[in-house]
């Protein structure tokens, strides 16, 4: 089966700033205490819809059979969206204490048209740094979020979108594109946004919320990292794997079926970590994006989170010796992944983050696991962070569901990143990594569970044995 290609050309064809239908008066939206813990990171997703047919478009008297009258609607449904979703029309300005505010002043959101000459079937997505994000996604110069919409030769179509992630977390941006998609469908928006501060706090900030070892340890100051070092970042690469059902199964069969799949999936990955280290690397570090608003109930009542808007995350990690890893059977990894993840999945520890995060302001934070290596030897490291995809809704804007979707996160100086995005009809699992080459080389080593997906082609139900 061929690969898929990388080598197309593509045509900006127009720019245009969609502003929101009715102008909000202007305003400044602080930063929660969440947010600070994000540095300025412009993430993407994208989204790519096959040529619609009078079978996938949900209502033929739309029209949506060609290009045009596909981005008309998209633009139409953006500006009606914007009202509701003001602060992404909005732009980052800094307070007098120097912190980042969200200057809610319907800027806009630039959006793109542009055509690339290559089918959807042939899109190569095991190596999206070349054959994405370089051809399908937004160069985001101002503002908050950026869409660029492209037609493919085929007559299918790509949305990609890059937003500030300090604005929102993964969870909050599907909250806008369902809306997004509902409204271009005529249909009732599900979700409408909250942006009160006040509902992330327990009102009592007390020593023991405070403070602590564990929110001492999971975040660090940004003043206390050194300069990025860009050749250390080149050398990452990103990845799109798919994981088959039947593996999935697996590995909770060989972590004695008492763990998540996640977590069973966190284990192994942990283990590739510790094969993959030939740097000289001593220890490797695991970690994973912990989403707060199921957990943050008895303040202010059940689902209260449900529609807030902004980031609301932690990132744990745990550390171990290379060798002890090596050593140690995946069941006694997925319990090591529990000591560390569970702790962090309560009420208290994000009620008591947010009071960290307060006693430290105006100083900013990032997650440690993401921070730069320690140059000495004795501390040299590997690590990576799982990120979860599984409570992704479906977008469908009136030509039918995604039928691919994946993100792409900016190259940084140290460790990897993963998101498994689960396909709701098969159970099998999508997933983009972007980790250093080492990494890869130790994931594809056979038999594997990761198989590559060089194009639309292959994206299917794979049957294989892993090495554990």
């Amino acid at each position: 089966m061929a690969s898929g290609s990388n080598e197309y050309e593509v045509m900006i064809r127009s720019v245009e700033t969609v502003i929101p239908e009715v102008l909000v008066q202007e305003q400044r939206l602080p930063q929660s205490n969440f947010d600070l813990l994000l540095p300025p990171l412009d993430v993407s997703l994208y989204f790519c819809f096959q040529k619609p047919t009078p079978t996938t478009c949900q209502d033929a008297s739309v029209g949506f059979t060609t290009f045009p009258t596909m981005v008309a609607a998209l633009k139409a449904a953006l500006s009606k969206a914007l009202v509701i979703y003001y602060t992404l029309a909005g732009e980052f300005v800094t307070n007098a204490a120097g912190e980042p505010e969200i200057l809610c002043n319907s800027r806009g959101v630039d959006l793109i048209e542009a055509y690339a000459e290559v089918d959807l079937r042939e899109l190569n997505l095991y190596s999206p740094d070349d054959s994405v994000e370089a051809k399908l996604l937004p160069k985001k110069i101002n503002g908050i979020l950026c869409i660029q919409v492209t037609k493919l030769r085929c007559g299918a179509m790509v949305v990609g979108c890059k937003f500030d992630h300090r604005a929102a977390d993964a969870y909050s941006f599907f909250m806008f594109m369902s809306a997004w998609a509902d409204i271009a469908r005529n249909k009732p928006i599900n979700q409408i946004p909250s942006y009160c501060r006040f509902l992330l706090s327990s009102q009592i900030v007390s020593p023991s919320n405070s403070s602590g070892p564990t929110f001492d340890r999971i975040f660090t100051p940004l003043s206390f990292l050194p300069p990025v070092n860009p050749k250390t970042s080149s050398e990452i690469v990103s990845r799109i794997y798919y994981i088959s059902a039947v593996d999935i199964a697996r590995l909770q069969e060989l972590s004695g079926h008492s763990h998540s799949k996640l977590v069973c999936f966190i284990a192994y990955f942990w283990k590739i970590l510790a094969r993959s280290a030939c740097r000289g690397e001593k220890s490797c570090s695991m970690g994973a994006v912990v989403n707060g608003r199921s957990f943050m109930k008895t303040v202010h009542g059940d689902n209260v989170l449900k529609n807030y808007f902004g980031n609301v995350l932690s990132v744990p990690f745990g550390n171990l010796q290379v060798k002890t890893l090596l050593d140690m059977k995946l069941v006694e990894v997925a319990d090591e992944v529990n000591k560390w993840l569970s702790p962090t999945t309560t009420e208290d520890h994000f009620l008591g983050l947010h009071d960290w995060v307060e006693a430290r302001r105006p100083e900013s934070m990032i997650a440690t696991i993401f921070a730069s290596e320690d140059s000495k030897e004795e501390d040299k490291s590997v690590s990576c962070v799982v990120s979860s995809g599984r409570w992704f809704p479906e977008i469908d804007f009136g030509w039918g569901n995604a039928a691919f979707w994946s993100c792409h996160f900016p190259k940084r100086e140290k460790g990897g990143f993963l998101m498994p995005i689960p396909r709701p009809t098969t159970g099998d699992w999508v997933l983009y990594t972007q980790v250093a080459p080492s990494i890869v080389a130790a994931m594809e080593q056979e038999p594997t569970i990761f198989h590559p997906l060089r194009n639309l082609a292959v994206y299917k139900s794979s049957s294989s044995r892993a090495r554990l």
